[in-house]
């Protein structure tokens, strides 16, 4: 009988073994960088908000310019090989056109306007990656010879910090196509910026992912952030919620007043309890629905603005 217990003992911690060996990935996807698509004349012009942008047309540059498929696949490949799983560009940009209609479509039932929104952003809601890698490449000639500059920068694509940063010139070449000399270049930095990611992903995972929480109140609303419920402000107690619902309660109240309230380093959990990666919007609707229900009862809107920036417009739809 001692036999068969051992077996399943060393079984358990086998399995225990695994488990911890094997670290959860980020997910990535990999992007021509804004510098890239500028230099390359792939634009659109982007109304902000009655600010005119240069942004990015990433679909016209994968249509006309081969090179950009041949070279974010090798790159691509790279990351593969090191063990992280990788959104793919093309596939996320057919998923944003498919929705595009409807978006278009879409606007406040209060005022009538539409979504604002900047293709990067609806880039990442559409690839729902962790982490954006953007890759700048230019081709230098010395007569017959070619070398390559590169400059690879992972992006939290919550917060669009930079977590890890890569770059160099290859070696020159008389023959080598572009994402040859890309991979040679590349390959030297390749674990060192990769460990990067790693690092980051695992403090998020450790300590939440961070997002950005603003709280804002329509005018014809006659109520605030100072009118007390139970004696306390409504401004404390939406503090009191995103103490009891942040990742070891970290959150700094940035501002507030008695109109709005801005909260920033919100630590969230990567996945709710269903197992899917949670951003800004999912976790605004729960604090909606806490702020809607009884003894407040406050109709409010939340708006999102990319995965890690959203708003709680407070006083009705």
């Amino acid at each position: 009988m001692k036999q068969p217990k051992l077996i399943l003992c060393l079984l358990a911690i086998f399995s225990i073994t695994i488990s911890f060996g094997q670290a959860k990935k980020p997910t990535l996807m990999v992007v021509p960088s804004d510098a890239w698509c500028v230099q390359n004349g792939y634009t659109l012009t982007f109304d902000d908000q009655g600010s005119t942008k240069k942004i990015p047309d990433y679909k016209r540059a994968f249509q006309e310019n081969t090179e950009v498929l041949q070279v974010i696949s090798q790159i691509n490949g790279m990351m593969a090989d090191r063990g992280f799983p990788l959104k793919n560009m093309e596939s996320a940009i057919k998923t944003l056109e498919s929705n595009s209609a409807e978006d278009n479509l879409r606007q406040s039932k209060e005022s009538g306007s539409g979504i604002s929104e900047s293709p990067i952003d609806e880039l990442k809601k559409a690839a729902k990656a962790d982490i954006i890698i953007q890759l700048t490449w230019t081709i230098n000639k010395t007569g017959p010879k070619k070398s390559i500059n590169f400059n690879l920068q992972g992006l939290d694509s919550y917060t669009d910090k930079q977590i890890a940063t890569a770059t160099g010139t290859g070696a020159p070449s008389f023959s080598a196509e572009t994402p040859v000399l890309l991979s040679e270049a590349v390959l030297s930095h390749m674990d060192n910026f990769t460990a990067s990611l790693q690092s980051h992903f695992d403090d998020m995972f450790e300590n939440g992912r961070e997002i950005i929480v603003r709280i804002q109140k329509w005018d014809d609303w006659d109520g605030d952030l100072e009118t007390e419920y139970g004696g306390e402000e409504l401004g404390v107690v939406i503090e009191d919620w995103l103490q009891a619902n942040t990742v070891k309660g970290r959150f700094n109240t940035t501002d507030m007043t008695e109109n709005m309230a801005l909260f920033e380093q919100v630590r969230i959990p990567l996945y709710n309890d269903k197992g899917n990666a949670l951003d800004a919007n999912r976790y605004v609707k729960e604090l909606g629905k806490f702020l809607s229900s009884a003894p407040y009862n406050i109709p409010n809107k939340p708006v999102m603005k990319g995965l890690g920036r959203a708003t709680i417009i407070l006083g009705h739809k």
